[in-house]
């Protein structure tokens, strides 16, 4: 549902919509170019272990999802060819997770599609409010 198509002028029920429909309009971008499907919780998980090379219970706290959640992401992408699971160097019962060339390839190029993204909407906007936006949203609201 778009803010367009709900009838609430809650703060929250807005940012809800639009986060709903910012990610399905990201998720399709991505789905229509490329013939490996990723989803939304998929690529969470990617942007957590871009770069790094942590451990799946690192991994695991840095999100807001179930451990059984995030093995069984991990496993789909592991499955997907786009991570690789090895054993910690020095303990047993961990295992590190890491990008493989073609998960830094699939990231960085998402990447690409949400500056894309990005620039549409501040078009969309004008670059001020578009300025203005990013501003509130990194605003500390006290929470």
């Amino acid at each position: 549902m778009t803010p367009n198509e709900t009838s609430s002028t809650r703060l929250l029920d807005l940012l809800a919509a639009r986060h709903d429909q910012i990610r399905r309009i990201s998720e399709q971008a991505w789905n229509d170019k490329h013939d490996i499907y990723i989803s939304n919780s998929e690529w969470y998980v990617l942007a957590r272990i871009y770069q790094k090379k942590p451990t799946i219970a690192e991994v695991t706290r840095g999100v807001h999802v179930s451990r059984q959640a995030i093995h069984k992401l991990i496993k789909n992408l592991d499955t997907k060819g786009l991570v690789l699971v090895t054993d910690h160097p020095t303990s047993r019962k961990d295992k590190c997770i890491e990008l493989t060339a073609l998960g830094v390839t699939c990231y960085e190029q998402n990447e690409a599609l949400k500056a894309s993204l990005e620039r549409d909407i501040a078009n969309a906007l004008s670059d001020e409010a578009f300025q203005q936006l990013q501003t509130l949203l990194q605003a500390d609201w006290k929470l």
